[in-house]
């Protein structure tokens, strides 16, 4: 049975990540190529313009991005680091109400972890994870760029 379920990651953001547990993140849902992570515009992560705070945003955009390479470094089988170097976001509407944040990068992670289970060298790989609202409409976009590299034993 797989570890990373929907009520698996949720019991592990209240362990390991309580910041973003309290101020209202959730793993939606998670497969191979697709990860999806929540957050409801709530008074405990709103700024003071009554919408969702960008660091909050942030949180739940890196999970979308983070699960899904986590998944794949657990699925290799090999010990393998991994750290965000760059991150950028953009935000194009005021997010108010649920928000669902979704990355599709689950492929480039698979050919990345192949690629430095491969060369013994470290990978870099961007990964977009986009907020959109309950309209459909995009509120914010996060690139976030991970480097992995298989950890070798000396």
């Amino acid at each position: 049975m797989s570890k990373f379920t929907v009520k698996n990651l949720n019991k592990f953001l209240l362990f390991k990540l309580p910041s973003a547990y309290f101020s209202g993140v959730r793993v939606k849902s998670i497969d191979d190529n697709e990860a999806i992570a929540t957050v409801k515009h709530k008074w405990i992560n709103q700024n003071p313009f009554k919408s969702l705070y960008w660091a909050t945003q942030g949180m739940a955009s890196e999970l979308a991005t983070g699960i899904l390479v986590m998944k794949h470094i657990d699925e290799s089988g090999q010990k393998i680091s991994m750290l965000v170097t760059k991150q950028t976001g953009t935000f194009t509407k005021k997010a108010t109400g649920r928000i669902n944040f979704i990355c599709k990068d689950g492929g480039l992670v698979k050919t990345a972890i192949d690629k430095t289970i491969t060369t013994k060298e470290g990978v870099t790989l961007t990964m977009v994870a986009e907020g959109i609202d309950e309209q459909g409409d995009s509120v914010s976009k996060f690139e976030y760029e991970w480097s992995i590299k298989v950890r070798i034993n000396k």
